[in-house]
């Protein structure tokens, strides 16, 4: 097999990068294995830096990031050195840097975690976001999150669950985490006791919908492929709550098939969620995004005068607690992709496919 010598390895690294990883490949420098892989244009093969092979020539090298970029672009592995394999020595690495994040006390920089890595900020951040799913600073969220969950309905107070769950200070608990608590920390730490709270499921082009309400107003909206999964999580949530399933939420089930069916729904929707001043400073933002579009992190900051806060913004995103309805959707990272969502990255494609599609866009122009 011969691959088209006529494509150069520059189109796909930078200067810089070419010639620091031909360097590595001259050194058979195996600590770059698991970094990227090389291919050679006369053979048709790829390999590790550290491959035994004999050294191509310098102009018929191109470079990937990783084996199946090199396989799309026509190349096979070489039999000698396993590139293919050569992602097992990120599994290990990554593991250990959840491990690294899961044991520390405070917020890991991500210089350290890529250190930790063996590698640079930038690679590292981009391979762990692929493996794992998530940015090393959200899972390091998730943990916390999921720490403090636990500690609230063990530790001797409130103020002892969020600093042993990691939370430097009453405020960043109060911003990152009450609001997914759906309920004062103390209620939360209770379970629930003394909450009434109502909730209905239906079917929808998106999977199940559950909505759920106190006497004040809706305090969740959830997706999920199972009806029995999207009713434990709020049972689980809430565990000495009362929870009453109830046919008479019509208008609210409505409401939001309404926006999942490309309607303009009458009127709005009552809600009861905690949250802080800046979250819904940010919600309200993303109600204003016009259906069919998307905005960035950045261009919601922008659009909130706190040109600086596109990670706040990602964060008050992330702890949405009301799907559709605060269209945490519409958001987009800059760099492609449509990102993470909580009720699944496959349905926030599908939610945003649906709003670009022209008929459902004009239903929403043409209601009143």
């Amino acid at each position: 097999m011969m691959v088209d010598t006529a494509v150069t390895s520059q189109d796909s690294v930078t200067p810089d990068t070419f010639h620091g990883r031909w360097r590595a490949v001259l050194a058979r420098d195996r600590s770059e294995d698991g970094r990227f892989v090389y291919a050679v244009t006369s053979t048709g093969v790829f390999c590790r830096p550290s491959c035994p092979s004999r050294r191509p020539h310098r102009d018929r090298v191109r470079f990937f990031d990783s084996p199946p970029e090199a396989v799309a672009a026509g190349f096979r592995p070489c039999r000698r050195c396993r590139p293919e394999r050569a992602a097992d020595v990120w599994v290990a690495r990554i593991a250990g840097v959840c491990r690294l994040i899961a044991q520390s006390e405070a917020e890991v920089p991500l210089a350290r975690l890529a250190r930790a890595a063996g590698s640079t900020r930038h690679h590292f951040l981009r391979v762990f976001t692929r493996m794992v799913g998530v940015t090393p600073r959200q899972f390091a969220e998730a943990r916390r999150f999921a720490s403090v969950r636990r500690l609230l309905r063990t530790a001797p107070d409130v103020t002892t669950a969020f600093i042993e769950a990691g939370y430097g200070s009453s405020s960043r608990f109060y911003e990152g985490a009450v609001p997914r608590l759906g309920m004062a920390p103390v209620a939360y730490r209770r379970g629930g006791v003394g909450q009434t709270i109502r909730y209905t499921t239906t079917k929808t082009a998106l999977g199940w919908m559950l909505v759920a309400s106190t006497d004040v107003g809706i305090c969740g909206i959830a997706l999920d492929d199972a009806r029995a999964r999207v009713v434990e999580r709020l049972r689980t949530e809430y565990p000495h709550a009362t929870l009453e399933p109830t046919t008479d939420m019509r208008d609210a089930v409505r409401f939001v098939l309404d926006h999942l069916e490309g309607r303009t729904p009458r009127g709005d929707l009552p809600l009861d969620v905690r949250a802080t001043a800046f979250q819904w400073q940010v919600w309200n933002a993303l109600r204003a995004i016009p259906r069919g579009e998307t905005r960035t992190y950045s261009d919601v900051a922008r659009a909130m005068g706190r040109p600086t806060a596109s990670r706040a913004v990602a964060r008050a995103c992330a702890t949405n607690p009301v799907a559709v309805v605060v269209p945490c959707h519409r958001v987009v990272p800059a760099a492609g992709g449509v990102g993470e969502y909580r009720w699944g990255a496959a349905r926030k494609s599908a939610l945003l496919a649906r709003e670009r599609e022209p008929d459902n866009r004009s239903r929403a122009r043409s209601r009143t």
